[in-house]
């Protein structure tokens, strides 16, 4: 993976977390363009994701590093309105350590250098905000500089794969003149043009 230099990640996760603030209940079950994931499985991930690379920066490592994300084992807790917020400014906080993005650390039960996992942990905050925003019919307008960290991650893991994909999925054609959203979008195996299906 390629690693990126440090990125402050506090405006983004404050762009994530006013999208959390307004998902309404009734939207819980609706899909997202991630299809193992419902929204409350996305909520849900959002959260495990942010617990991990949280303590990941902050080398404490243990169950929360140490397990792969697994989309059927995904739960999400009765208070995430309260605890998502709170953990993902956590996680920004933990990221504003420099020491965070030296030496070596854990997520998802892989070993990485600091630098890869905080280039990881950039490019899921922008990714799924996307995700969350299109399940939810919400504008989404992410951190610029977390969007161009995201984006020079995906193209640069695109063209180090040996399969014409990128890590999370086939690439997805964007034009190149095309916002760099959805050129970042397109490039994680997602379809820019993504939206809920319509119900007959």
């Amino acid at each position: 993976m390629t690693a990126m230099p440090f990125v402050d990640l506090t405006e983004q996760t404050r762009i994530l977390s006013r999208l959390v603030s307004e998902v309404p209940d009734t939207g819980l079950a609706g899909p997202t363009p991630c299809p193992e994931y419902t929204v409350a499985g996305m909520l849900g991930h959002l959260m495990g994701l942010a617990v991990a690379f949280r303590d990941a920066a902050r080398k404490d490592l243990g169950p929360t590093t140490d397990t792969a994300p697994d989309p059927a084992a995904v739960s999400l807790p009765e208070a995430w309105r309260e605890e998502l917020p709170r953990v993902l400014g956590e996680l920004a906080g933990a990221w504003q350590d420099p020491e965070a993005w030296t030496g070596m650390t854990r997520a998802g039960g892989v070993d990485l250098p600091g630098e890869v996992a905080g280039a990881v942990a950039v490019d899921e905050l922008v990714i799924h905000g996307w995700d969350l925003a299109r399940a939810t019919g919400r504008a989404y307008a992410p951190d610029g500089a977390a969007l161009r960290a995201s984006h020079a991650f995906l193209l640069a893991a695109a063209q180090e794969g040996d399969r014409g994909g990128g890590i999370f999925g086939p690439v997805v054609s964007v034009p190149d003149d095309a916002p760099l959203l959805d050129r970042a979008v397109g490039l994680s195996g997602r379809d820019p043009g993504w939206v809920p299906p319509t119900t007959p």
